[in-house]
């Protein structure tokens, strides 16, 4: 397998500790910086879209397989694959954004909780309920 990522994460958050665990925890917003060669890629893509972003936990560890759920060490650890936890053996990020500027190949999104410099791996569109839309 063989992943390069297209951009990086450009945002106020660069403390993971102090960073929101969810994006309606107070994440502010950010903007993606994607490569040029991927410029094209970004044709159909408008303000006002609500995106699937894919982002490279690269601050994870990848060694940890269990946790307790939201850091809280009250709860029960449990495998990370039941939780959101970045710390994974694949620290992929999955989160949704709208887009709310678009500057070349800069966008301008919503609520990210991505730490500043996080590797961008693709961007997918919200898929519409409506087959006709898709």
């Amino acid at each position: 397998m063989n992943l390069k990522p297209i951009g990086i994460v450009e945002s106020r958050l660069v403390d993971r500790d102090a960073a929101p665990r969810q994006a309606d925890e107070g994440a502010p917003d950010a903007w993606l910086a994607l490569a040029s060669d991927v410029a094209a890629a970004l044709e159909g893509i408008t303000a006002g879209d609500d995106v699937l972003l894919l982002t490279w936990f690269d601050r994870a560890d990848r060694t940890t397989l269990r946790v307790h759920p939201r850091g809280d060490r009250s709860r029960p650890p449990q495998g990370v694959f039941a939780t959101r936890s970045p710390d994974r053996p694949n620290p992929i990020g999955l989160h949704r954004v709208r887009v709310l500027a678009i500057e070349g190949t800069r966008l301008h999104v919503d609520h990210l909780e991505a730490l500043d410099g996080t590797p961008i791996i693709d961007i997918k569109p919200v898929l519409s309920a409506d087959p006709s839309e898709r």
